[in-house]
């Protein structure tokens, strides 16, 4: 290595220095521009089209519009909603096939909104929560439908 280009390195370094510091000394003394956000404090104001998680809205009571069709879970690349069915029997003695339970694993979603788009009655939806940290992988397996819950009517 030569001496002249250890001598430029080291004076590119300290522009370098200088440039940063100076940056630094300008944001010090104009108080007026935000830069950073205090997170726990202030929310950040997310865009609407953001994609958080799927979730399952229910009504007052208690309801929901899945099917139990499986197109989400067949629509979604790497198998994070799995679609668990029961056999109801109708007031007319008919079998009809409702949902049991439906569980997304979070820490597989690539949010990619594919299951979404496959649902044909809107049964689920993204939701803008993104504070997913647990210490407990566990906890990111979800059952999106409330216990109790039931299809609406006039869902088909």
């Amino acid at each position: 290595m030569s001496i002249g280009k250890y001598i430029k390195d080291v004076f590119s370094g300290l522009w370098s220095l200088v440039v940063g510091l100076k940056r630094t000394l300008y944001y010090f003394t104009h108080h007026k521009e935000i830069i950073t956000e205090q997170y726990p404090e202030t929310k950040p104001v997310l865009p609407e089209r953001f994609k958080g998680e799927v979730v399952m809205p229910h009504d007052e009571k208690n309801e929901h519009r899945c099917t139990g069709c499986t197109a989400c879970e067949l629509a979604c690349p790497n198998g994070t909603i799995k679609v668990i069915t029961k056999f109801d029997i109708t007031p007319e003695g008919k079998k009809k096939k409702a949902i049991d339970k439906l569980v997304y694993r979070l820490e597989l979603c690539t949010m990619c909104n594919l299951c979404i788009e496959a649902c044909p009655s809107d049964a689920i939806k993204m939701a803008q929560t993104f504070e997913h940290s647990v210490y407990d992988r566990s906890q990111l397996n979800k059952v999106l439908n409330n216990p109790g819950s039931k299809i609406m009517d006039g869902v088909e």
